[in-house]
């Protein structure tokens, strides 16, 4: 994987009137790679992807895209990147084919080669049969697949999602991360902003938390995990009546109390990845078998509240300043 950056920003700043939405704001996003944008509602995550994407001009600080200044290069920018914001942008009085091959006509694709794409793009989001009935017989969720179909006409360099699975059912959300995934597989980057922490946690490989516009954390998914201290070992034993002997070896591993997390799931922290071992092998020479046995870091909703003071839940849509 290179260490090229693709999307660079540093000290953006955006106000709206007395609205501070922006503070110095820095990112960066290699190639090839996923940086998911997180924060609470109104943190500024929309306002960045809107400079970055050319439909804002910062105050202050400058960005770089594809190489491109965002506003000394804006048109060069336009042509490198797609979008797909939170709401569907495509014309409903078209049909699904007639939108995408308008914006391949937009994008200077000869008539064939727009007609080509726009098939390709139908099949790829399973739009085919609904190919050519009007966008506004459309679902929610259909609309969501024929925007981003949309901002994939050009095949971008650099593809923004600002919350793109939102009003999707579970299936479809899935469909879309492998979408993502395939994209980046390809060979673009993207910048994602979500409300979902599993969509970031399945997809993102760095993690740039925004609160009150400004950046308060920037890592690996796992990274930022570890924020909140340390990892949970869980172990279920085979036979309850072993219960007691499990929670006093576990007490051995990790220096304190292990806990009933549900009926004989015991769960105690640690410090380490060693102490998995260390369990597996006193469990197993006291003759305990075990139907569960996990470590895991927390999650990053628990992340996200330690670092914001709010839960996930707080975070709905950002308001449009």
């Amino acid at each position: 994987m290179t260490h090229e950056l693709v999307i660079e920003a540093e000290g953006l700043v955006k106000s709206f009137g007395a609205t501070k939405a922006l503070q110095g704001v820095d990112l960066a996003v290699p190639r090839g790679t996923v940086l998911g944008v997180l924060g609470p509602n109104g943190a500024g995550k929309t306002t960045a992807v809107r400079i970055l994407a050319t439909l804002l001009r910062p105050d202050a600080g400058h960005a770089r895209v594809a190489g491109h200044d965002v506003v000394r290069e804006a048109e060069k920018v336009r042509r490198s990147v797609g979008l797909t914001g939170q709401y569907a942008s495509v014309d409903e009085d078209l049909t699904g084919r007639q939108n995408l091959v308008l914006f391949g006509r937009l994008l200077d694709l000869r008539g064939p080669d727009a007609k080509a794409r726009a098939v390709e793009l139908l099949e790829w989001f399973d739009l085919t049969e609904a190919g050519d009935r009007m966008a506004k017989t459309y679902s929610g969720g259909m609309r969501r697949r024929l925007d981003l179909a949309a901002s994939l006409v050009g095949r971008p360099e650099v593809i923004f999602l600002d919350e793109p699975t939102t009003g999707l059912d579970p299936t479809k959300r899935e469909d879309m991360w492998g979408v993502v995934r395939s994209l980046v597989a390809d060979g673009s980057t993207v910048l994602l902003t979500t409300q979902y922490l599993d969509e970031a946690d399945a997809l993102a490989d760095a993690i740039t938390v925004i609160d009150h516009g400004r950046v308060i954390a920037h890592d690996t998914p796992d990274g930022l995990k570890r924020v909140v201290g340390g990892q949970t070992l869980t172990v279920r034993p085979a036979v309850i009546e072993d219960l007691d002997r499990t929670a006093a070896i576990l007490r051995g591993v990790a220096g304190t109390q292990a806990e009933q997390a549900r009926k004989g799931v015991l769960t105690v922290p640690v410090s380490d990845d060693s102490a998995l071992t260390t369990a597996v092998a006193q469990l197993a020479s006291a003759g305990i078998a075990v139907t569960e046995l996990s470590l895991h870091l927390p999650s990053l909703d628990e992340v996200f509240f330690t670092l914001t003071g709010r839960s996930a839940a707080d975070d709905d849509l950002e308001e449009v300043a």
